[in-house]
């Protein structure tokens, strides 16, 4: 198929499946992230790509689906060293949205969602730190899903925050997103019971746009009739925003204990936006923040309230259609904050989030997005591919 998407860093790798099974016959592209034998990933940065040495092994979950019969084709553009939802990189370009050009395709999942989003692979694989799995997905009209923390092996992927970092994965159809999931999850049962009660998050509601709220409630009363309750609550009467901070705090001070040595040692050159994120990071120290990790644990404990085994969130996953390219200033920095609000949720509690594909105004996408307790993986990938008709 030809590729005018530039979704890819390396789109001439490729690795042969090592066994058969239910993934036999599909292709996936690979976030450059992830170490694949023989070869160096980039993380998105040339300076990066420079002082790092090709991979001895492939990472767990690439040798995972090459033993279930998927074939490795290509490696995908990344924002630099994940640290960036926007999908916009200095040094290698930004992949071109398929659904809604002129538009950024998010990140830092960017190349991954694109080459999924343009038919140019089955499934992709990425990371979700903060949103780079779901914001890109939903920005480029696919299904993604961040699952719950640590239960998909992370062993070969650079970090960015290991206490948020998650391997996530894209396709453009509920069934293949769930057939992946089995994959890397297991095949068995997961839950004591099935979803029976529909929780709204108010105040995740309350940052749409107008037109795109529209567009999203449209499918509540629909939704409405598959539970046997609904009910709608505010997530977080202190202010999402709080959440955010908190998130946005933790993850900076273990960004920098990961790279800050790298980072002081070589000075690699960033793009904007990349490098100032950074150079914050620098300066966080954990004896100030002690207010940060109480929110988190409050945050985990209040989450883990709400959502039995029994129960979906159902949250907006961006507040409206991706941005237009090339924006700088306050405008981006607001638009950033308002989608880490919406992401940092199941960041923080660690939950696994599916998002699905919606039109939004002017035609392109936004997605709505289910929040289940942790573990809940596999019944929420079958219940979304079995409701997936009506979305």
């Amino acid at each position: 198929m030809e590729n005018n998407w530039h979704a890819y860093i390396e789109e001439q790798l490729t690795v042969e499946p090592t066994g058969s099974g239910r993934l036999s016959g599909k292709t996936f592209a690979v976030k450059d992230v992830f170490a694949i034998a023989g070869h160096t990933s980039g993380a998105g940065n040339p300076d990066w790509l420079r002082t790092h040495e090709p991979s001895l092994r492939h990472a767990a979950v690439i040798e995972r689906l090459l033993r279930s019969g998927a074939r490795l084709e290509g490696a995908t553009i990344t924002d630099e060293l994940m640290y960036s939802i926007n999908g916009e990189n200095a040094h290698y370009g930004t992949p071109v949205n398929p659904k809604a050009p002129g538009r950024i395709p998010g990140g830092s999942s960017s190349g991954s969602a694109v080459a999924v989003s343009a038919g140019l692979a089955d499934f992709a694989i990425g990371t979700d730190t903060g949103g780079s799995v779901r914001v890109p997905s939903a920005y480029c009209g696919i299904y993604g899903i961040r699952p719950t923390h640590r239960a998909v092996d992370p062993a070969g992927l650079i970090p960015l925050a290991p206490s948020y970092d998650t391997v996530g994965w894209m396709a453009r159809d509920a069934q293949t997103l769930l057939e992946v999931g089995r994959v890397l999850m297991g095949d068995g049962a997961s839950g004591k019971a099935p979803f029976s009660r529909m929780v709204i998050g108010l105040d995740m509601w309350a940052s749409l746009d107008d037109y795109s709220k529209a567009a999203l409630e449209a499918y509540l009363p629909a939704l409405r009739q598959l539970f046997e309750q609904d009910e709608e609550v505010v997530l977080a009467p202190e202010g999402l925003r709080a959440w955010m901070n908190a998130f946005r705090l933790t993850q900076g001070l273990e960004i920098w204990r990961e790279h800050g040595d790298w980072i002081t040692r070589e000075k690699p050159a960033f793009g904007p936006g990349i490098a100032e994120r950074f150079a914050w990071a620098g300066t966080l120290k954990r004896e100030e923040m002690e207010e940060a990790f109480a929110k988190r644990d409050d945050v985990r404990a209040r989450m883990e309230t709400l959502l039995d085994y029994d129960t979906v969130l159902v949250v907006p996953t961006v507040p409206g259609i991706a941005p237009l390219l090339d924006l700088s200033g306050e405008d981006v920095e607001l638009r950033r904050a308002q989608t880490l609000e919406m992401s940092c949720v199941a960041g923080l509690a660690g939950l696994p989030q599916i998002t699905v594909p919606v039109t939004g105004e002017y035609g392109c996408p936004i997605g709505l997005s289910f929040i289940a307790a942790r573990g809940q993986d596999l019944k929420l990938l079958k219940w979304v591919a079995d409701v997936a008709e009506i979305l």
